[in-house]
């Protein structure tokens, strides 16, 4: 049995205060065996995620960790950008010394405002926008996984109502594609299980629709931002990407994907 999380915030995001070493603790507690911290990263100065990453800071903390945890817990380093397709050469720049094992794209903002901003817009627009931007972040970023592909939902949901699927297929469909063609995969964001949105980021629809096209690099992720979310939901997400088609999910190291079969996780 060897559960893997890759997706976790903490105290060097500027949305949470948890602490590294927390996060581990509560990693090994629940018989998770591999972890990544994703935190949030951007050079965009409208950005709210700017200015809070202090990486010399966040990659010794993770280096620490490693050495506490060597023997329970195997811990790897990686970021979630937003918007990485925009400012590209400065996310280059700054990126490319670190040796990173694992990076996620997300889009979090919608021409410099946060997504929740887009919804005085009717359902049907709000999402094509969003999704749009989706397109336009898998053609051009440096990422390994699209972090939880549908988030708009995440905030539109209550507000204008989740999107329909048939509705915005092409769309998606292209996405996926794109992603295929870049070797980028996607992952199973159990976080939406956790609220009322009861519902994994990305729909059952999206994740049945990336293995038909042939897509294979699947990675779970909590989105953990408090210590109690770690591994949160873990066995839904490997039942559910059983479900789907999928025989392995994947690892990062050095930002190589690399295969784990279900059968022997799940």
């Amino acid at each position: 049995m060897y559960l893997m999380d890759y997706h976790h915030h903490t105290n060097h995001s500027f949305d949470s205060i948890a602490s590294m070493v927390d996060i581990c603790k509560k990693a090994v507690e629940n018989k998770i065996q591999e972890i990544c911290f994703t935190e949030h990263f951007s050079v965009n100065p409208l950005a709210p995620t700017y200015g809070h990453m202090i990486f010399e800071k966040y990659l010794n903390e993770i280096r620490y960790c490693q050495k506490q945890f060597h023997t329970r817990l195997t811990i790897k380093a990686g970021i979630e950008l937003c918007e990485p397709h925009l400012l590209k050469d400065q996310y280059d720049e700054t990126l490319k010394p670190l040796d990173l094992d694992f990076i996620l794209g997300s889009v979090h903002n919608l021409n410099n405002q946060k997504l929740r901003l887009a919804l005085n817009e009717d359902q049907p627009t709000a999402y094509k926008r969003y999704f749009n931007e989706l397109l336009s972040m898998v053609s051009a970023a440096d990422i390994d996984i699209i972090a939880h592909f549908d988030l708009m939902k995440r905030y539109a949901h209550k507000e204008i109502g989740l999107y329909t699927f048939d509705e915005h297929y092409e769309m998606i469909k292209q996405i996926l594609k794109k992603a295929i063609d870049r070797n980028i995969g996607i992952e199973i964001n159990t976080s939406g299980l956790r609220t009322s949105l009861k519902q994994t980021l990305p729909s059952i629809e999206i994740i049945t629709l990336y293995k038909e096209l042939g897509g294979e690099i699947l990675t779970i992720g909590s989105d953990s931002h408090t210590v109690d979310d770690v591994g949160a939901n873990m066995t839904d997400a490997y039942k559910l990407a059983k479900e789907c088609g999928f025989n392995y999910v994947f690892t990062f190291e050095k930002r190589k994907p690399i295969p784990v079969k279900i059968a022997n996780i799940y």
